[in-house]
C-alpha cells in the first residue's frame, strides 16, 4: 500500500487541489467558456470526490475521478445554460472584444471549438490542452481508445476546415 493510498480524504484532496486546481479550471473553461462557471464546476467536483472518498475503488486514481467529474459537471452546466437560454427572455449583453490580432485568432479558435460536437471538443481539450494520452482521455470520458482516436481525428479535421474558412 502506498503512502498516498493511506491518506485521508482531506489530505489527498488538499494535495490534489494544490497541484491540479488551476489545470482543472482551465479544462472546464475550455468546455463551458466561462471562468466563473468553470471555477464552480471544479469546486463542486472536489467536494463530490471528497464526499465519496471512502467509496473510491482506487484512491490512486483520484485525479482521474476528478477529471471525469469536471467533464461531467461541465456538460451539466452547458445543458443548464441551454435550458436557461431557451426559456429566458433576457437581453444578451454584447461581448467586449479586444481588437488585437492575437485576440482575433483566439476568438476564431474558440468559435471553431464551439462548432465541434461536445465529444470532439472534450477529446481535443483533454489531448491538446492537458496533454493527456489516449488511454487517459478514454478513462476520463469513459469511452474506448478507438473512440478517442476517432473523435480526435474528426474533430481535428473539422477544426482545420472551420479555421480555413475564417482565413
Amino acid at each position: 500500500m502506498t503512502e498516498r493510498a493511506a491518506w485521508t480524504a482531506d489530505e489527498a484532496l488538499e494535495q490534489l487541489y494544490a497541484a491540479h486546481w488551476r489545470q482543472l479550471v482551465r479544462l472546464s473553461v475550455l468546455l463551458v467558456r466561462d471562468v466563473g462557471t468553470a471555477e464552480e464546476v471544479v469546486q463542486d467536483a472536489f467536494v463530490a470526490v471528497h464526499a465519496r472518498w471512502s467509496r473510491l475503488r482506487d484512491p490512486e486514481r483520484a485525479l482521474a475521478y476528478l477529471r471525469q467529474a469536471v467533464v461531467n459537471r461541465s456538460r451539466s452546466a452547458l445543458r443548464h445554460r441551454a435550458v436557461v437560454a431557451r426559456h429566458a427572455a433576457t437581453v444578451r449583453l454584447a461581448d467586449t472584444q479586444d481588437p488585437t490580432p492575437a485576440s482575433d485568432q483566439r476568438e476564431a479558435v474558440l468559435d471553431a471549438m464551439r462548432a465541434l460536437s461536445d465529444r470532439q471538443r472534450e477529446v481535443l481539450a483533454l489531448r491538446y490542452f492537458l496533454d493527456l494520452s489516449e488511454a487517459d482521455i478514454a478513462d476520463t470520458l469513459g469511452i474506448s481508445r478507438g473512440a478517442v482516436k476517432s473523435h480526435a481525428s474528426r474533430g481535428s479535421a473539422a477544426l482545420r476546415a472551420l479555421l480555413q474558412e475564417d482565413l
